[in-house]
């Protein structure tokens, strides 16, 4: 009975003694590290050395991420709430290492808000929510808190929102200044009458809990050769956006951008700077009804003279045919009349005398004879209206005789008239 009861009270005195103080040697009677502790409001964990060492390592999780500096403490980004082993290594000298484990598990691992999750929204808006834990006390409470981490300010969420037992499963905060664009720690604190309850928490950058807005179709165009459309995205930062249109078409050429026809477009986007980001909210669809594109100015401008090129060489091609028409089917020259061949007018051949002509004394002009031919031409008819003289050495009736340039003058064989033009 009494060894079982020293045996209960060794262990009893190894539970309670603090985790943070246990430290973890290779039982060397004069460690060169001694003392291990953490800082947390200065996120340091720091020790006492003794003797010569080159080099000593930091390890969070059996993780190494930290050389020492001036091998006497390791400083960290952030101390986690949830309960983490630290170990130091020594890397260049007499071999070591230790441990300690901070903070000290306390309470129901299972009682910590579960499913911790934080967005921006709205440009402006930060919202965490979060779950009640599975073996949380029936008076569980949970408190959350924004902790720059660089900066290293804190502050409480005030904004909650309940569910129907009262406990907080959500928060917003409306100032977004305080966050930092590199990292940011939430922290979900639980409390209870009953028993302790640990935290939980999530650290992200503003990249990865940014949720795009819907982006703004600030102005759009279209016709029947292409379609242009701007938007505009609001954001706390100014690049590595990506986009992703969705088009519906009226028609079966879907997604056939050089006739766009009649379509609708929405838009959303997402931040590439991380690996895995989600896409924001889709806009509002945009509906388009493309015409029929205007003739740019200089394709205008070329037709019309094209055009005029093209009529100018018609007809200098319709002159250079006509031209060669006259040469190859020549006009077919008048048949002269064997009559005509004394005559040197047939007009006034065809029309007879309407006067018959007499002759004056001594032969001089007589009475005026006229002809009514047909005028045919200005030329013709200044001969229609002559006088005429001469003698007859026959005593016959006068005869005329006339041409096309002038009244022949002289004597007719067998007697006759001379005949001459005024």
């Amino acid at each position: 009975m009494g060894a079982a009861f020293a045996m209960a009270f060794l262990w009893l005195a190894v539970c309670l003694t603090p985790v943070s103080c246990l430290l973890q040697t290779d039982q060397d009677p004069h460690p060169v590290i001694k003392n291990l502790r953490m800082d947390p409001e200065r996120k340091r964990m720091s020790w006492d050395l003794h003797g010569n060492v080159s080099q000593i390592w930091c390890f969070v999780n059996s993780r190494r991420v930290h050389k020492a500096q001036n091998n006497t403490y390791c400083k960290f980004a952030h101390i986690p709430c949830q309960a983490t082993n630290y170990s130091v290594s020594v890397t260049q000298g007499p071999p070591f290492s230790g441990w300690i484990q901070y903070p000290k598990l306390e309470g129901k691992a299972r009682a910590a808000a579960e499913n911790l999750t934080c967005w921006v929204h709205d440009v402006d808006l930060l919202t965490c929510s979060w779950a009640v834990g599975r073996e949380a006390p029936r008076d569980a409470q949970y408190h959350l808190y924004l902790e720059n981490l660089h900066s290293f300010q804190k502050w409480p969420c005030s904004q909650y929102r309940r569910d129907e037992w009262g406990t907080n499963v959500e928060c917003r905060f409306d100032d977004l200044s305080v966050l930092s664009p590199e990292l940011n720690r939430f922290s979900v604190n639980g409390s209870s009458q009953e028993s302790p309850i640990p935290c939980s928490e999530i650290t992200k950058t503003l990249h990865e809990i940014e949720r795009l807005t819907a982006p703004t179709i600030t102005s759009a165009w279209c016709n029947q050769t292409y379609s242009i459309v701007q938007w505009q995205v609001r954001s706390h930062f100014r690049e590595d956006f990506e986009y992703e249109l969705e088009m519906q078409q009226t028609e079966d050429n879907f997604l056939k951008l050089s006739n766009p026809g009649t379509y609708t477009v929405r838009i959303r986007a997402r931040h590439t700077a991380m690996l895995a980001p989600s896409w924001g909210e889709w806009s509002a669809q945009e509906r388009f009804v493309c015409g029929r594109a205007p003739l740019p100015v200089w394709l205008t401008s070329l037709l019309i003279a094209l055009g005029t090129l093209l009529a100018l060489g018609l007809v200098l091609l319709l002159c250079r045919r006509y031209a060669v028409m006259q040469q190859l089917f020549p006009p077919i020259p008048h048949v002269k009349d064997p009559i005509s061949d004394h005559l040197q007018n047939e007009r006034m051949v065809r029309g007879g005398p309407a006067v018959r002509g007499s002759v004056g004394h001594e032969g001089w002009p007589g009475k005026v004879a006229r002809w009514p031919g047909r005028k045919r031409s200005s030329r013709s008819a200044q001969w229609r209206r002559c006088r005429f003289w001469g003698k007859s050495e026959t005593g016959a009736q006068p005869s005329l005789s006339a041409g096309r340039r002038g009244l022949g003058g002289g004597a007719q064989p067998g007697g006759g008239w001379t005949i001459g033009r005024l």
